[in-house]
C-alpha cells in the first residue's frame, strides 16, 4: 500500500513554508505542518498571519503540488495567554486549510490550563479547526495520563491529544495507556525514532527532541508497537529535526531520506495504519 505521510515543520524549521511545501512534495510527502508561532519569543517561526504575501505563496505552493497543511502550531498555554489575540493565527490556519492546532501545556494549574484550551478550541471551531494537546516529559503535563486528565477537565469532546513517539518513550508511560484513550481523541500522531534513552536530564531530553531525532526504523524505539497500539484512524506526521544531518546533506536530501525510511517502516506494519491525508 502506498501510504501518505506528512511532515512537521520542526524537521526543517529554517525553511520557509512555501519552500518546504515544494521540497516535501519532491521528497514524497503529502502534507506539511506549519509552525507559525515559536516556542519562545526569539525562536524561529513563520507568522503567516502577519505576512500575507508568504501566506499566499504557501497556498499557491499547495495548489501547485497537491500537498495539504493538516496542522498549524505552536500555542503555549500559559497563565498569561490571551486567547482572543490568537484569532488572526486561527484565521490564517483556516485559509491554509488546516484542521488542527497544536497546543502545549505550560501552566501548572490544570483547571486554568483546561479552561484556556477549551477557549482556544471554541475559537478554532468557528473556523472548522480543532485543537490537540501535546505533552512533553519536561512540561507541566509530562505524559499521556496527565494529558487525558486535562482533556477531561475541558468537557469538550472535540479536543484531541497529540502523542509523539519520542515523548511517549521518554515519559516512561506503560503501553496500556494508549488503549485507554478514546480513538476520536487521537486524530494524528508525531512519529520519529531515536537512540535508547540514557538520561532524563532536561538538557539531554531537549537535545534529542530538538536536534537529534532519527528517521523511523533507524533508532531504538519500538515504532511498530507504537503504531499498532494507536487506533486505526490515527494518522501520521513525521517530526525529525536533526541539525547535523541537514548540515551534512542539505534539507532536500534529508527530507527524502526521512520519507524513504518512513515508508520502509510502514511496509512492515502487521495491520493497516492510516497516515495524514
Amino acid at each position: 500500500m502506498n501510504r501518505r505521510v506528512s511532515i512537521a515543520h520542526l524537521t526543517a524549521l529554517e525553511t520557509s513554508p512555501p519552500d518546504l511545501v515544494y521540497m516535501a512534495a519532491d521528497a514524497g510527502f503529502s502534507g506539511v505542518g506549519i509552525r507559525m508561532i515559536g516556542i519562545a519569543a526569539d525562536a524561529t517561526a513563520w507568522p503567516l498571519m502577519n505576512d500575507k504575501a508568504m501566506l499566499r505563496a504557501t497556498i499557491a505552493a499547495c495548489r501547485h503540488t497537491g500537498l495539504i497543511i493538516p496542522d498549524i502550531e505552536f500555542i503555549r498555554l500559559t497563565p498569561e495567554l490571551d486567547v482572543k489575540t490568537l484569532e488572526p493565527f486561527v484565521e490564517a490556519g483556516a485559509e491554509l486549510g488546516a484542521k488542527y492546532i497544536i497546543a502545549a501545556p505550560y501552566d501548572p494549574d490544570r483547571d486554568r490550563l483546561a479552561g484556556k484550551l477549551a477557549e482556544l478550541n471554541a475559537t478554532a471551531q468557528r473556523y472548522d479547526i480543532n485543537c490537540v494537546l501535546e505533552f512533553f516529559p519536561w512540561a507541566n503535563v509530562p505524559d499521556l495520563t496527565s494529558a487525558m486528565d486535562v482533556i477531561a477537565r475541558t468537557t469538550d469532546p472535540n479536543i484531541g491529544i497529540l502523542v509523539d513517539s519520542l515523548h511517549f518513550d521518554r515519559s516512561g508511560a506503560p503501553w496500556e495507556t494508549l488503549a485507554k484513550v478514546a480513538p476520536e481523541r487521537l486524530p494524528f500522531c508525531h512519529l520519529s525514532d531515536a537512540e535508547a534513552c540514557t538520561s532524563h536530564e532536561l538538557e539531554a531530553l531537549l537535545f534529542v527532541a530538538r536536534e537529534n531525532r532519527l528517521p523511523p526504523g533507524e533508532g531504538d524505539l519500538d515504532l511498530i508497537r507504537f503504531l499498532t497500539a494507536l487506533p486505526p484512524g490515527c494518522q501520521i506526521t513525521v517530526e525529525i529535526p536533526n541539525a547535523a544531518q541537514i548540515q551534512a546533506y542539505g534539507t532536500a536530501a534529508w527530507l527524502k531520506q526521512i520519507c524513504a525510511a518512513t515508508h520502509r517502516l510502514l511496509a512492515h506494519l502487521p495491520t493497516a495504519v492510516e497516515t495524514h491525508p
